[in-house]
């Protein structure tokens, strides 16, 4: 019985492990976006991109919040940093067989985005520009 509840302890910090990393990877995601104000429902479709949980979503918004990273006010949201993601030194291309994250399509390219807090993606030609601000 020891080794159950051991293996289900495990189980929750993995689980634990996961949501914060959901969570940095959100944070450096809102620390990069390009653009002056965006309306929290724009915020939330590139969230969406790493974790569709509610709860998730809005500890990410509540951290980028305390840590300055973005402000809020009326459903709109302003990014606070200028650092934006460089297509050259930022996004690396991959061939294979991917899916987009943002909008489920099948590719043979995949673009991801390299933060700092790990890869995002893949995302296709155009969700790429849409998640980073550029379309």
């Amino acid at each position: 019985m020891d080794r159950d509840e051991e293996h289900t302890v495990d189980r929750r910090d993995s689980d634990a492990a996961v949501t914060d990393d959901r969570v940095e990877l959100g944070l450096a995601l809102l620390a990069r976006l390009e653009h002056e104000s965006l309306s929290l429902a724009a915020v939330i479709d590139r969230i969406e991109t790493i974790t569709t949980d509610p709860t998730v979503t809005r500890t990410i918004l509540d951290q980028a919040e305390l840590r300055g990273l973005i402000e809020r006010e009326d459903g709109i949201v302003r990014p606070k940093s200028r650092q934006y993601v460089s297509f050259d030194q930022d996004v690396i291309t991959k061939e294979g067989e991917f899916t987009c994250k943002r909008c489920g399509s099948g590719l043979s390219t995949g673009y991801f985005i390299d933060l700092e807090a790990g890869e995002l993606g893949p995302f296709g030609s155009s969700c790429i520009r849409k998640v980073t601000g550029r379309e």
